[in-house]
């Protein structure tokens, strides 16, 4: 029997302490909601970890134990330590998974591993949000259809600063007439990362069913296989080589 996915779920936890909307839709907080549409499934084991929390909750052997972080931030990304992001960097690097929620496309994160501004257009005016299947043979779009609808949600609109997508998955559509990139993959590393455009606080987003199962299905095809921390070691020669009087006078001087 296969051992289960780690999955840690990491969110900021800001807005459901001061906004009472928030407050309302995720009383636990989104990265609980989250967490609780995942924790049914046998192949997970999930956990959750916040901004407030030591070394932001990924400290001491969590991020060695995770095998995909799932990461949503907003009002806080400055107050994310950088020394965490290039812990979470070199993790990625090294073969864990990584999903992007929605203005988790500003966290420091996202923006390292993209190398580029990441920035977008906005509007917060209760839009539908139609999201089109670009791939429909794809892990991540299984169980959806063509297409699925969310009925209130925060615009994001091209042009949409990221570094051309390995695979596009999704293409969303919005009733104020704007389209976006709201799902796209790369790899970094050994490790895979996803974009998912859905999630603004404001509204019910992460209890809607086919949002939950786009989030498992990436969660399962985001899942790390391997775990090679980058290394920078001086190796020895397979085979015999000719003899380099000068650079053996050199090796015994020490470099310069």
């Amino acid at each position: 029997m296969s051992l289960p996915i780690r999955v840690t779920v990491w969110g900021e936890y800001r807005h459901e302490k001061t906004n009472p909307k928030v407050a309302a839709l995720y009383p636990e907080g989104m990265h609980e909601t989250i967490a609780a549409s995942l924790r049914g499934h046998g192949d997970l084991s999930v956990r959750t970890a916040v901004l407030d929390d030591p070394e932001h909750g990924l400290g001491g052997t969590v991020l060695e134990e995770t095998d995909v972080l799932i990461w949503w931030g907003h009002k806080a990304h400055a107050e994310v330590k950088d020394e965490v992001v290039r812990k979470v960097q070199q993790r990625v690097l090294a073969g864990m998974g990584l999903i992007v929620l929605h203005s988790g496309h500003y966290a420091k994160i996202f923006k390292t591993l993209m190398g580029t501004t990441c920035s977008l257009k906005w509007r917060e005016a209760n839009d539908k949000e139609r999201l089109w299947n670009l791939a429909p043979s794809h892990p991540i779009t299984q169980g959806l259809g063509e297409y699925f609808e969310i009925a209130s949600e925060e615009m994001y609109g091209e042009p949409f600063g990221i570094p051309t997508p390995d695979e596009l998955i999704f293409v969303s559509w919005f009733s104020g007439g704007e389209v976006f990139r709201s799902g796209a993959t790369w790899q970094r590393g050994h490790g895979r990362v996803f974009y998912f455009r859905p999630g603004h606080e404001t509204y019910p987003t992460y209890h809607q069913k086919e949002v939950q199962l786009v989030i498992l299905n990436a969660v399962r095809w985001a899942r790390a296989t391997v775990n090679i921390p980058d290394t920078c070691p001086n190796s020895p020669a397979l085979e015999k080589l000719p003899v380099d009087e000068q650079a053996a006078e050199r090796s015994t001087q020490g470099h310069r």
